[in-house]
């Protein structure tokens, strides 16, 4: 990476956690581009430099380890892949494609806040239920 802000590539079809993501990267000085689709990334990719890419190993009817083949035939970028559940060989797959690393999600960070919240201000309403005493 050079002196100037790093950019970020996040391609990952969840809004809530490509929101975390962003607000992770952002929080430390990254410039954060972001797609929903393979092909978005693609187009993405095109427009600027970037110093990394982060994957969704689980984005509906695409052949990550075929992107991850294509970005590799043009650019060493870092690759981070991640999933929600570990598939070994879909993983495997996509480190020998060229992927850099890899990372499991974390799901349920909203439920854990609004527990917390239920827990600290009983009775609250919450944005996916009540509160249960």
């Amino acid at each position: 990476m050079s002196d100037t802000v790093p950019n970020a590539l996040v391609v990952e079809d969840d809004l809530e956690i490509r929101a975390c993501l962003r607000h992770a990267l952002l929080g430390d000085g990254w410039q954060v581009a972001e797609a929903e689709t393979l092909e978005g990334a693609l187009a993405s990719a095109g427009r600027q430099p970037l110093d990394l890419i982060v994957l969704d190993l689980g984005l509906p009817e695409s052949d990550c380890v075929a992107f991850i083949t294509h970005i590799r035939q043009q650019s060493e970028v870092p690759i981070v892949v991640m999933a929600a559940r570990v598939d070994g060989a879909k993983k495997m797959h996509a480190l020998a494609a060229g992927a850099n690393d890899y990372l499991s999600k974390l799901f349920g960070i909203g439920e854990r806040f609004d527990a917390i919240l239920c827990r600290f201000r009983p009775g609250a309403a919450r944005q996916h239920g009540e509160c249960h005493e």
